[in-house]
C-alpha cells in the first residue's frame, strides 16, 4: 500500500489521479445529457445567432458541479450537437468556475461575500467570452464536427438508448479528448518542476502583482472549484488579500494545460485567445471589486481550516485505472486491426470519432459482418466477415457517408 502512495504522489501520477474521477463523471453526466435531451433541441437552444444562447449557456453552466476538466466532454457533446462558438466558450467558461457544492463550501470557508462573488463572476465570464466571440469570430464556416450528421436516436428502444449513451460516454468521447489530456497532465508537470515553490511566497506584497501572480498560478493549473477553497483560505490566513484568492478561485477552475490544448485543437487560436483573455478580465475585475468591498475586513478568523487524509482515495485509484485503460484503448484497437484481413473501403468524409461510430453501427447491422475498425486518421474502414459488398456500401450511405 506504501508503494502505491508514493507511485500517486509523483509528478504527473498525481495530477492524473487527481483529475481521473472527475472526467469520469464529467464523460458519464456528457452521456446522461445526450441520451434526456435530443442532439436537435440543444442544436436549436445553442446554435442560433441570437445572443441568447450566451446567456443560456452562462446560466445552466454555473450550478453545474462539474470541473475544468471534467467540462472537456461536455463540451465536446456540445459541439457535436452543434452549438454555436460562442455559447460553447460561455459555457466552458462558467460551468467549471464553480457550482452548487462550491457555493455551499465557499460559504463555510470564506463567508457570505465570497460566495456571492464567485457565482456572479463566472457567470458574467462567460458572457464576456460569448459576447466577444460573437463581436470578433464569424460562425459561418461549421467545424468538422458540425458536418458530422445528428445520429437519429428517436428510434431505439429504452435499452438502446442506454447503451448508446455510455458507449458515447466512455469511449467516443474519451477516444476524442484523452490524448490532449494526457498532453496536459505532462505540460502541467512540466510547470511544477520549473517553478520553484518559494516563487509565489515571495511576491505578494504588492496587491496588484499578487493578482497577477495568482492568475499565473491558476491557469495553467488544474485545481477543482471546491478543492481550490482550502487553498485561497490557506492563502488568506498567510496574509493573501481576498481579491487575489478570488482571483485564483476564478483562473484555477476555469482552466487548465488541458482545456487550453482542447480549446487550441478543438476551436482555434483566436476562439483560445478571447477565451484566456475573458477569464483574465472577469477574475482581476472581480478580484478588485471584491478588495473594495470587503476592505480591510479580517477574514483570517472567520475561516475554518479542515484538515484531509493524504491517504488513498479508492474511487480515486479506481477512476485513474479505468480512464488509463479507456484512453489507450484506441492505440490498442489499431495494433488490434493491423492482425485484421478484412475489406478495406476508402471514405473521405470521416471527420471524427462521431462518424467512425456512427459508420460501425451501420456496419455491425450487416448480415456476415463480424468486425468493423474506422481509422479516423486515415478515413479508411475495415469489414471483416462473410458478407454482400454491395450491402456494406449501402450501409455506409445510409450513414450518410460516402464510400469509394
Amino acid at each position: 500500500m506504501g508503494f502505491v502512495i508514493r507511485i500517486i504522489h509523483l509528478p504527473g501520477f498525481d495530477i492524473f489521479y487527481s483529475m481521473s474521477l472527475y472526467l469520469l463523471i464529467g464523460y458519464f453526466f456528457a452521456g446522461l445529457v445526450k441520451f434526456i435531451i435530443p442532439e436537435k433541441k440543444i442544436y436549436n437552444n445553442l446554435s442560433d445567432k441570437k445572443f441568447s444562447d450566451v446567456l443560456k449557456a452562462a446560466f445552466f453552466g454555473v450550478p453545474i458541479p462539474v470541473c475544468s476538466c471534467g467540462v472537456i466532454p461536455l463540451v465536446e457533446h456540445l459541439r457535436r450537437s452543434g452549438a454555436s462558438k460562442k455559447a460553447t466558450i460561455s459555457f466552458l467558461i462558467s460551468t467549471p468556475t464553480t457550482g452548487l457544492d462550491s457555493i455551499l463550501a465557499t460559504y463555510s470557508l470564506l463567508g457570505p461575500v465570497f460566495a456571492i462573488f464567485r457565482p456572479l463572476s463566472s457567470f458574467l465570464g462567460g458572457i464576456l467570452g460569448g459576447l466577444l466571440v460573437k463581436i470578433f469570430i464569424k460562425e459561418g464556416e461549421k467545424s468538422d464536427v458540425e458536418k458530422c450528421k445528428i445520429e437519429e436516436v428517436e428510434k431505439e428502444t429504452f435499452k438502446e438508448k442506454i447503451i448508446s449513451s455510455l458507449k458515447y460516454s466512455f469511449f467516443e468521447l474519451v477516444e476524442s479528448t484523452g490524448k490532449w489530456i494526457l498532453l496536459g497532465v505532462l505540460l502541467g508537470t512540466l510547470i511544477s518542476f520549473v517553478v520553484p515553490e518559494s516563487f509565489f511566497r515571495n511576491y505578494f506584497t504588492n496587491r496588484f502583482l499578487s493578482y497577477i501572480l495568482m492568475m499565473l498560478a491558476g491557469i495553467p493549473l488544474y485545481v477543482c472549484a471546491t478543492g481550490s477553497i482550502p487553498v485561497a483560505a490557506s492563502l488568506v490566513i498567510k496574509g493573501l488579500s481576498p481579491g487575489a484568492a478570488l482571483v485564483f478561485l476564478i483562473t484555477g477552475p476555469a482552466t487548465n494545460s488541458a482545456t487550453i490544448l482542447f480549446v487550441l485543437k478543438k476551436l482555434g487560436k483566436k476562439t483560445l485567445f478571447i477565451y484566456l483573455i475573458s477569464i483574465v478580465i472577469i477574475s482581476l475585475f472581480s478580484g478588485f471589486l471584491l478588495d473594495l468591498v470587503i476592505g480591510d475586513f479580517n477574514l483570517k478568523e472567520s475561516i475554518f481550516m479542515h484538515k484531509h487524509s493524504d491517504g488513498i482515495n479508492i474511487f480515486k485509484l479506481l477512476s485513474s485505472l479505468i480512464l488509463a485503460l479507456l484512453i489507450l484503448k484506441p492505440y490498442i484497437t489499431k495494433m488490434w486491426r493491423k492482425k485484421m484481413e478484412g475489406y478495406k473501403i476508402k471514405v473521405k468524409d470521416i471527420m471524427c470519432s462521431h462518424c467512425a461510430n456512427t459508420i460501425e453501427k451501420g456496419l455491425m447491422r450487416v448480415k456476415g459482418v463480424k468486425r468493423v475498425f474506422v481509422d479516423v486518421e486515415k478515413k479508411e474502414v475495415y469489414v471483416e466477415g462473410d458478407f454482400e459488398l454491395s450491402e456494406v456500401f449501402n450501409a455506409i450511405k445510409d450513414a450518410g457517408y460516402s464510400p469509394e
